[in-house]
């Protein structure tokens, strides 16, 4: 079995994106599952986690829609308002869809660089743990350091850091992120995902021998249990394409056990979300 762990839809007339580079970016057009499930079909994946792409409640509900239409979308990640006092209520509507396993907000995004610290943030996650959900950590480097801190407040809250929290690739700056990616590794209940990260090289040359040092660092601190392999499709594309990802991948890993490559390209995924992979097979996608 292949799982993507990391991918995205978007349809530009139904939802806003403030995050979108301007045109002419190839990433301003509505990008939709069937070219997906065709993408996952030629490379021979089975399923994907789609992840939020948009700050709009209804935006989740869109997307849990799409999960009921195509069987390869294993598992959503949506976007609720953590702040909101009725957030319970709501990540209630959604758990009712089997296929609802985790929470993401832009943490980057907002102007407050410890957000994920605020009292009324910490309620909604509380939220988000006592449910047994995931929460996916869509941060930079210098938010590393809070990760530690929100696991001593919230225990029981699953953590994923998203594109090994974007770090220097295109500079080769390991130092300050290296140390965080330590101390974050040492807490069980957080896992990484060795995505996004040929958009964090160069733009259009990235390279797999500038971004192998970052991933073999998170992998040693993090090993193959926490860890999984994720496209950021359709992100990818301002610096390749969804092959290339997975390329680099490939290259960045080096030479693993075949049991180590399970782990990262399905294994730890299907533990970490919770997904029901008993149906996902090559021949499931519409």
């Amino acid at each position: 079995m292949r799982i993507d762990a990391h991918q995205h839809f978007w349809e530009m007339a139904r939802f806003d994106y403030p995050w979108m580079p301007p045109a002419p970016s190839v990433l301003r057009q509505s990008l939709l599952p069937p070219l997906f499930g065709r993408i996952l079909a030629r490379n021979r994946f089975d399923a994907s986690v789609l992840v939020q792409a948009a700050t709009e409640i209804d935006e989740t509900r869109w997307l849990l829609g799409l999960a009921d239409e195509y069987p390869f979308i294993a598992g959503v990640v949506g976007w609720v308002d953590l702040t909101d006092p009725r957030v319970g209520e709501v990540l209630d509507e959604f758990q009712r869809h089997p296929k609802f396993k985790g929470v993401r907000h832009p943490v980057h995004d907002e102007s407050d660089p410890e957000w994920l610290l605020r009292a009324d943030v910490e309620r909604g996650l509380e939220e988000v743990a006592r449910r047994d959900l995931a929460y996916d950590l869509l941060i930079r480097p210098p938010h590393l350091a809070m990760v530690p801190r929100l696991a001593e407040r919230l225990p029981g809250l699953r953590m994923v850091i998203d594109h090994l929290a974007k770090p220097r690739i295109a500079d080769g700056i390991l130092e300050g992120w290296a140390r965080a990616i330590e101390e974050a590794a040492q807490i069980p209940s957080v896992f990484v995902k060795i995505s996004g990260l040929i958009t964090e090289d160069r733009p259009g040359e990235w390279s797999a021998e500038r971004i192998r040092p970052f991933v073999s660092h998170a992998l040693e601190c993090f090993g193959p249990d926490r860890a999984m392999f994720g496209s950021d499709w359709p992100v990818c594309l301002e610096a390749g394409n969804w092959k290339h990802t997975l390329a680099a991948f490939t290259q960045s890993i080096g030479p693993r056990s075949e049991e180590v490559r399970e782990k990262l390209l399905a294994g730890t995924a299907l533990g970490f979300y919770r997904l029901d992979g008993s149906g996902l097979t090559l021949t499931s996608r519409k």
